[in-house]
């Protein structure tokens, strides 16, 4: 270390407090903790309304569905939704194997039982059935001259003038012939039911479903290839409609046979059908733990489809006959409405958030109350409302 170094002014390296001093003689230390603490304020408060916005968004909602309801529901035994299923249904094919040539129905055309609706290529069938009918005609010309030989053969016999061998062979070929006319006669048969197979005819009375080919597709009994048809059409007695509903096992006692039901079609929840239990099918499906209940139609008109979706109400038999014939109204469940600010209310899911809808209310039918004004049938509502479903709080549908 040099004599200068050791001699240097370190006054220049010192701490100037004065300068940390504010100019009007206060300091700035409490200036510091008051800006640090309202960013911590901040941060906080913002902080709170995040977690909050994050809350809110995460409350789950169940929706329900405005739909129609007769009053005779509110002493309904139970509810099950299935399918209308026409109980008398074919898919028609042929027996035999060959080139569709005529196809004379449509989806929607009614048959008569019988009816030709197909056929197929026959040429071949046709050509043995005329060569059958041709050896038949020269077995049937043979008897005829086989019959005539005989009796010159008995004439002969009793003038003496032939033996008994040519009688006998004379009654023999008459014999042979007749055998071959019985056998010419079943060949005929045989190439009349070949031809037969070659037409495809209605097996009863009934609408046509479904079209399965067209003319100039092959067609054979069990569809064997990949390019060939097994059905033609598919036909349905549409008298026949019953509602198939599936009811769980833990129901099923409170089901009987006769009891009364009432029909509605997803498709028209408007109109309303009575029908009764036709049957309860004796076995349960082991995968859904349910029982098949058929459920008969008393009348139905033309918009009754098969295939449709249906619910199936099952009532108590003592049903009030005034009930059964009056007319359906527009309900959801009763935990749908709520009051706000002296209100009633339901509440619908608009753009992820409960919109608050007043509605009017009429007379309750069990579980459910009639709406007379402010929801539509078919609109979402959402089921079960509490404390914390308010109008523009976010939801999250269940």
């Amino acid at each position: 270390m040099t004599t200068e170094t050791k001699h240097a002014d370190l006054s220049s390296l010192r701490i100037d407090r004065a300068s940390l001093e504010d100019p009007s003689g206060g300091s700035k230390g409490p200036w510091l903790k008051i800006i640090v603490g309202l960013i911590i304020i901040a941060a906080i408060a913002v902080g709170y309304y995040s977690i909050s916005a994050l809350v809110v968004a995460n409350v789950e909602v169940q929706l329900a569905t405005a739909a129609f309801s007769s009053p005779s529901q509110a002493n309904a035994v139970l509810t099950a939704s299935g399918y209308v299923v026409a109980q008398r249904k074919a898919a028609v094919a042929s027996k035999g194997t060959g080139r569709l040539i005529f196809l004379g129905v449509e989806e929607g055309d009614r048959v008569k039982k019988g009816e030709v609706i197909a056929r197929l290529e026959d040429d071949d069938v046709v050509a043995t059935l005329q060569q059958m009918r041709a050896n038949l005609t020269v077995t049937e010309a043979e008897l005829k001259d086989a019959q005539q030989w005989l009796d010159r053969q008995k004439q002969l016999l009793g003038q003496g003038l032939t033996s008994q061998a040519e009688y006998d062979a004379a009654e023999a070929r008459l014999n042979r012939v007749n055998a071959s006319i019985v056998a010419a006669k079943a060949a005929v048969a045989a190439a009349d039911v070949s031809v037969e197979n070659t037409r495809i005819r209605a097996p009863f009375d009934g609408t046509v479903l479904l079209k399965h080919a067209d003319v100039g597709e092959i067609v054979a009994p069990f569809a064997a290839a990949s390019s060939s048809r097994g059905a033609v059409v598919t036909i349905a007695d549409m008298s026949s409609l019953e509602v198939e509903a599936d009811v769980s096992e833990s129901n099923i006692e409170r089901i009987s046979a006769n009891l009364p039901c009432e029909i509605i079609l997803d498709a028209y929840p408007e109109q309303r059908y009575q029908g009764y239990v036709s049957k309860i099918v004796p076995t349960a499906d082991r995968a859904k733990a349910t029982v098949l209940v058929k459920v008969k139609f008393k009348s139905y008109d033309s918009r009754v489809l098969p295939e449709m979706s249906a619910k199936a109400t099952f009532l108590s038999k003592a049903q009030d006959a005034a009930a059964l014939a009056a007319k359906s109204v527009l309900t959801v469940p009763a935990n749908c409405i709520v009051t706000r600010d002296g209100q009633q209310v339901v509440f619908m899911v608009k753009d992820g958030r409960a919109t608050q809808v007043p509605v009017t209310v009429g007379k309750a039918l069990g579980s459910m109350v009639e709406i007379e004004q402010g929801v539509n049938a078919g609109e979402k509502v959402i089921a079960r409302v509490d404390e914390r479903i308010q109008d523009g709080v976010k939801v999250v549908v269940k």
